[in-house]
């Protein structure tokens, strides 16, 4: 069966290259920007409202919402890399199974995540780093996020295959319309009906319910497959390969995953020894980390906008569209880290405002989370860019050797080792050493690979 809407001669196979980012990057990182603000709204709604216990809450909780968004990016990320890459061979059959797949997956998923962070949601907020002023409010906001699960799956795991269909701006408008609506909610819930974190955690999951449903109305509305109820059986052979591309994603979503654990407790446990006490290093660094996200996901929703141009041209064959595509995201990545950095750099208290600004303590060591763990940002753009590349063309081993270096060779053993020798502040150092070696890592093997493109 061939595909009724891709076929040669298609614009990803003949437009310019910058046009066709443009169609599809700029959706596509408002997509993950917008989804990356689903957190932070919260995070700043609450350190206004409730004050910086609450939002260590939050920081506590995120580690469950990320595992959520790694399994569903595995099935969805992969389905979006397999149904470019079947499109482009020409298969439309082949690609019909993997979108059907991937869906039934999601929604397997979802229903099993929800149950398990209820049952385990107190010692799952222990691990992740919960103090003794902070778990309280961690168990409020989780409880409610928790019953959310399978509609974050849904939106998350959905949104690269509508953008995979040619429908980036469907994608964009599915998560801007939660988002708003979880914008209008939040201060409704937290400051007139006084609901606290509970409100906060309503206000996401209400707008994460619209979200899903808007998806799931695509359906019935995608071009370039015809899906029928066999698409939506499990297929062994089929599955595997859509997760064996979508590895890179999960990979690193699950390291940040551990990261934040590690990160966590490392920073509580080292600043409880320290004049900052054990709450500010983790209200902080989750903030940093939340404002770091919404970096990472203008990098993410390029390089992945990117995806279907990438993984069509080399299924049939336009290496040198590949390249090109390649060399252009890279460079819009690092002059946007650049603009970034400066930032962080000579304006971090810009940032940490609109989160709630608490004592000259408080203050002092957020600056430090910003100036110290973002220290190196400007070198991320080649490893994101470059592991998405490697995605789109079919080589997961590649992708995932990326994804590890940063998060897991690197970031963790330096997370452990560097506060025995530096404190608390050694926490913070060891994101802008991860991210140095991660860069050198990248360059090394591109440079191996570069050529056999």
């Amino acid at each position: 069966m061939k595909s009724k809407a891709i076929t040669k001669g298609t614009p990803l196979e003949t437009e310019k290259i910058s046009k066709l980012i443009v169609m599809f990057s700029v959706p596509s990182i408002i997509s993950m920007v917008v989804n990356a603000l689903y957190n932070i709204v919260d995070q700043i709604f609450i350190g206004q409202g409730v004050g910086y216990l609450g939002n260590g809450a939050t920081n506590v909780v995120m580690p469950m919402t990320v595992i959520v968004l790694a399994f569903a990016l595995l099935v969805g990320d992969g389905a979006a890399a397999y149904l470019s890459l079947k499109l482009g061979e020409g298969n439309g059959e082949a690609a019909a199974k993997g979108i059907g797949n991937a869906l039934s997956a999601t929604i397997l998923i979802g229903i099993a995540l929800c149950i398990i962070f209820n049952i385990f949601l107190e010692p799952l907020c222990i691990l992740f780093g919960a103090t003794e002023g902070s778990l309280p409010y961690a168990m409020d906001y989780g409880r409610i996020i928790s019953f959310g699960v399978l509609f974050a799956a849904i939106s998350a795991g959905m949104s690269g295959i509508i953008r995979a269909d040619g429908n980036p701006k469907y994608t964009m408008a599915g998560l801007l319309v939660g988002c708003i609506v979880n914008i209008i909610l939040d201060p409704i819930f937290i400051f007139v009906f006084h609901w606290g974190v509970k409100g906060a955690a309503l206000a996401t999951i209400i707008g994460q319910i619209i979200n899903a449903i808007i998806y799931i109305a695509y359906i019935r509305k995608i071009k370039s497959v015809k899906l029928d109820k066999s698409s939506f059986v499990f297929s062994k052979n089929v599955l595997a390969k859509v997760c064996s591309l979508g590895i890179s994603s999960f990979i690193t979503q699950i390291a940040l995953v551990v990261i934040m654990a590690v990160s966590n407790n490392i920073l509580v446990a080292y600043g409880a020894k320290s004049i900052y006490g054990s709450d500010i290093p983790l209200t902080t660094m989750g903030i940093t980390m939340k404002v770091n996200q919404i970096i990472t996901a203008v990098i993410i929703g390029l390089s992945t906008g990117a995806q279907p141009i990438i993984g069509y041209n080399y299924g049939c064959g336009q290496k040198d569209r590949v390249k090109q595509t390649y060399r252009i995201i890279l460079s819009v990545a690092t002059i946007f880290l650049v603009l970034a950095f400066c930032i962080f750099q000579f304006a971090p208290m810009s940032i940490i405002r609109l989160f709630g600004s608490e004592s000259d303590l408080y203050n002092d060591f957020a600056v430090k989370c910003f100036k110290i763990y973002l220290l190196a940002c400007p070198l991320n753009g080649l490893q994101m860019v470059t592991g998405v590349l490697f995605q789109a063309i079919g080589k997961p081993v590649q992708a995932t050797i990326l994804s590890l270096s940063r998060q897991i060779i690197y970031f963790i053993p330096a997370t452990i080792l560097l506060p025995i020798i530096l404190g608390v502040d050694g926490g913070l150092w060891a994101g802008a050493l991860a991210d140095v070696l991660a860069f050198v890592t990248t360059l090394i093997i591109l440079k191996i690979y570069w050529k056999k493109l």
